[in-house]
């Protein structure tokens, strides 16, 4: 059961990581980014938060926490 949670989880953060980038190439960000020198805030939040789920999604498929 907890690798088929790893498993959805890693999808979703790969899916969040890539809607970040699409975000943070988008002609908002890109004007933004040419003003202040980074990208949008809500493109940091979703890369931040796809990193963070598909690495918990790693771990869960990787080391499946057994319990006794």
């Amino acid at each position: 059961m907890q690798r088929i949670i790893g498993i959805i989880a890693l999808a979703i953060g790969i899916m969040l990581l890539v809607w970040g980038h699409n975000m943070a190439q988008s002609l908002d960000s890109q004007v933004k980014n040419i003003f202040t020198g980074t990208p949008t805030n809500r493109a940091m939040y979703f890369y931040i938060g796809g990193i963070a789920l598909a690495l918990y999604g790693a771990v869960q498929i990787i080391w499946p926490w057994k319990k006794k």
